[in-house]
C-alpha cells in the first residue's frame, strides 16, 4: 500500500501518520512546512509522478478558529481554492488511478440545520461564520465530483465534526475550538492566571471527534476502500453533542485552576447545534468503537501540559 500524505505535519495530518505507522505503513509525508504547495500544481504534479500512489490522504487546510476565518476570510477561501484545484488537477495527471480520501469539516452544512443528515448537506446557505471554510469544503466534494466525470479520479469524502486532540496548534486563534480551550486551562494554571477568557457565550451546541479516531476509520477504509456506503458522502458520527459550557465545566474539573472564567461575548459562537445524524455511519461501519470522551480529553491535556510553554 502506498500513502501519500497532503498535510502530515497539521493536527489531522499528525494523527494520521501515527495511525498508519502502527499499521506498518510508511506515509509520503507532503506538506507546506516541508515545501509542497498544493497550490502549484506543477510543483504537486511533479511529486505524485514521483511517488505514485495508491491512495491520497488530504489533510491539507488552511483552517483556524472561528474568528480567525472570518478576520482571514479571503485569504483562506483563496487559498483552500488555490489547494484544493491544485491537488486535483495533479492527481488526474500523475496518478488518475489513486483514490482520494477528503475529510470534509461538518461546517459545510446548512446554517439552518441543528442535526446534520448527508441528504441535506447543501439544502441552505452557510454559517457567515464560516462562510469562508464551509464554502471550500462544498467546493472540495464538488471538485472530486467533476474530475472523477472526467478523469475518473475516485473520490471517498467524510464528514466530520469539529475534531481535537494531540498535535493540534497551541495558538488558540488557530487551534481547533476544544484544544484551544484544553492549551488555555493549562497554560492558566501552569501561570497562575487571575483571569481565563473564554469566547463566546457557551451556549453552542458541537459534537466532538477523537482525531486519532479519524484517523482509525480512514485506516478501515484503506483496506476496503469498496465497502458499500463510501461511494457517496459520509457522516462520521455519534449523534451526540454537548454545550461550550458543558465542555468547559468537563475540562475545569481535570484541573486545579484558581483564577475566574470569563466569558467573552465579543467572539462568535457560530451556529447554536451543529450535531450529525449517525444513520448511514452506522451501517457502514456498524463495529467502529470511538474513544470515550473522558479519555479522549485526559490525553489531549496530557500532550497540552507536554509541549507547554507555549
Amino acid at each position: 500500500m502506498k500513502v501519500v500524505l497532503f498535510g502530515a505535519n497539521g493536527f489531522v495530518g499528525h494523527n494520521m501518520a501515527q495511525v498508519l505507522r502502527e499499521n506498518g505503513v510508511e506515509p509520503i509525508e507532503a506538506s507546506l512546512s516541508t515545501g509542497l504547495d498544493l497550490r502549484d500544481t506543477a510543483q504537486t504534479t511533479a511529486f505524485l509522478q514521483k511517488h505514485r500512489p495508491d491512495f491520497v490522504i488530504n489533510c491539507a487546510a488552511h483552517v483556524g478558529s472561528l474568528n480567525y476565518v472570518t478576520e482571514q476570510a479571503a485569504t483562506v477561501v483563496a487559498d483552500n481554492t488555490r489547494m484544493i484545484l491544485g491537488m486535483y488537477e495533479a492527481v488526474a495527471h500523475a496518478c488518475p488511478r489513486a483514490i482520494v480520501i477528503n475529510p470534509i469539516a461538518n461546517c459545510a452544512y446548512p446554517a439552518k440545520a441543528d442535526l446534520f443528515r448527508e441528504d441535506e448537506w447543501w439544502d441552505g446557505h452557510l454559517h457567515r461564520s464560516v462562510l469562508s471554510y464551509g464554502a471550500t469544503r462544498r467546493l472540495l466534494w464538488a471538485t472530486a465530483e467533476c474530475f472523477q466525470m472526467q478523469y475518473a479520479v475516485r473520490s471517498i469524502n467524510l464528514l466530520t465534526p469539529n475534531m481535537y486532540g494531540p498535535f493540534d496548534s497551541t495558538d488558540p486563534n488557530k487551534a481547533h475550538a476544544l484544544n484551544a480551550l484544553i492549551s488555555k486551562f493549562v497554560k492558566a494554571e501552569k501561570i497562575n492566571q487571575p483571569e481565563l477568557p473564554i469566547w463566546g457565550t457557551g451556549v453552542a451546541i458541537r459534537e466532538w471527534l477523537y482525531a486519532k479516531d479519524f484517523a482509525r476509520l480512514v485506516w478501515q477504509v484503506l483496506l476496503q476502500p469498496d465497502r458499500k456506503g463510501l461511494e457517496q458522502v459520509l457522516n462520521v458520527a455519534q449523534n451526540d453533542g454537548l454545550s461550550v459550557k458543558e465542555l468547559v465545566d468537563i475540562i475545569q474539573a481535570k484541573f486545579d485552576y484558581q483564577g475566574k472564567v470569563v466569558w467573552d461575548h465579543s467572539k462568535p459562537d457560530g451556529a447554536p447545534k451543529k450535531v450529525m445524524d449517525d444513520t448511514r455511519f452506522r451501517q457502514v461501519f456498524p463495529d467502529f468503537k470511538f474513544t470515550e470522551f473522558e479519555e479522549g480529553i485526559a490525553k489531549t491535556i496530557a500532550y497540552y501540559e507536554s509541549v507547554f510553554p507555549y
